[in-house]
């Protein structure tokens, strides 16, 4: 006789989820009961990310709130986490632009006691589910909505010690070859990088400076493609760059030391 479970991983593999069997533990255990789970299986069917139908996503070990509408975190992004966790200090300024739901800077922020933590993104959605992940500290937002740094409270201009970034870096013209998980139901703002992918970080690049404590760093996110032209933009941007690679997470990024 087939068991609930198997039923379930059944209809998963049926709609082309290729984890289906870790994706029916998550669906059974976050349903109360039969109807809460056909309409949460349903909603996989339908392609809905299987993070935002449970409400959270697991990133560095931990869960991390997510809504409708809003960047899935990727466990390829915890190459910034372990970069920034290497570098911060008690007492360091810490902040994450492109916050999306904050989860690199509510990691940072579980793993090195002491420090300064600050978010910024332009989008509302984003901006709302971030402040659940990095809350406020003694009634004082930590998550600012705004483009870039413009979201930044002026009091962080040269004093932030380690600055990360998940830009958007997908070329333009390579949106639609995304999966549907992320093209249909992530924001536009948080996957098109414009037509090489770096426009984005380009501006950040080009900010960086005026931000940055003297021997404070710049993190960026990044794909092995991109990387070298990444790079050759912080060095034209005063920064001395270096390349970060985890084959293990499948993660790139790119570190800037402002001198």
């Amino acid at each position: 006789m087939t068991s609930k479970a198997d039923a379930v991983v059944a209809r998963l593999r049926a709609a082309g989820c290729v984890f289906a069997e870790e994706e029916a533990a998550v669906l059974l255990d976050a349903a109360a009961g039969g109807r809460e789970l056909e309409e949460l299986l349903a909603r996989r069917e339908a392609g809905e990310p299987l993070e935002v139908i449970v409400g959270w996503a697991e990133f560095r070990g931990r869960r991390v709130a997510v809504a409708p509408g809003v960047f899935v975190p990727r466990r390829r992004t915890e190459l910034l986490v372990s970069a920034a966790v290497e570098l911060a200090r008690p007492g360091s300024v810490v902040v994450e632009l492109c916050c999306g739901v904050a989860a690199v800077a509510s990691a940072i922020a579980a793993e090195v006691p002491g420090i300064e933590v600050y978010a910024a993104d332009v989008d509302p959605a984003e901006v709302a589910v971030a402040r659940r992940n990095l809350p406020p500290v003694a009634g004082a937002d930590r998550v600012f909505r705004g483009d870039l740094f413009d979201a930044l409270p002026a009091g962080l201009r040269g004093r932030v010690d380690v600055l990360v970034a998940n830009a958007p870096y997908v070329p333009t013209a390579e949106i639609a070859n995304m999966p549907p998980e992320a093209r249909e139901h992530e924001p536009l703002v948080a996957l098109d990088g414009g037509a090489d992918g770096l426009d984005v970080q380009r501006r950040i690049i080009a900010s960086a400076l005026d931000w940055l404590a003297p021997g404070g760093w710049l993190l960026i996110e990044t794909s092995v493609l991109q990387a070298p032209a990444t790079a050759e933009a912080m060095r034209m941007g005063g920064l001395e760059a270096r390349i970060l690679r985890d084959d293990e997470l499948d993660a790139t990024a790119v570190a800037g030391l402002a001198s």
